[in-house]
């Protein structure tokens, strides 16, 4: 299993964009690959995941027009674009290196306040 870590979380104002990395240690699996989140307490949920076998991204309602997940395989990188940032996408941000979430970093905090 590769290794996985988070970064580029902040506290950003409603409306504001931030672009998450993550970074592993390896090359990323050819099957699926995701982020998650997890609200203050609530579940960790998927928000967007990549099928290598469609080549289709999958995103979550709440997020869809606003997420976007890159990948650059050679750089064994994926990132996660979030514009117009809203107050309820405050949470703390996993990358995967499956379609479970169960291959994850450590997480990266985002706070959207006023």
């Amino acid at each position: 299993q590769v290794r996985l870590r988070e970064s580029g979380g902040d506290s950003v104002q409603p409306g504001g964009s931030l672009r998450l990395t993550c970074s592993s240690s390896g090359p990323f699996n050819d099957y699926c690959v995701g982020w998650f989140r997890q609200p203050p307490g609530k579940e960790r949920v998927g928000i967007a995941k990549f099928d290598s076998a469609t080549g289709q991204t999958w995103y979550r309602d709440s997020v869809k027009g606003r997420f976007t997940l890159i990948q650059d395989r050679a750089k064994n990188t994926m990132y996660l674009q979030m514009n117009d940032l809203k107050l309820e996408d405050t949470a703390v941000y996993y990358c995967a290196d499956d379609c479970s979430g169960e291959n994850r970093g450590q997480g990266t905090q985002v706070t959207v306040s006023s």
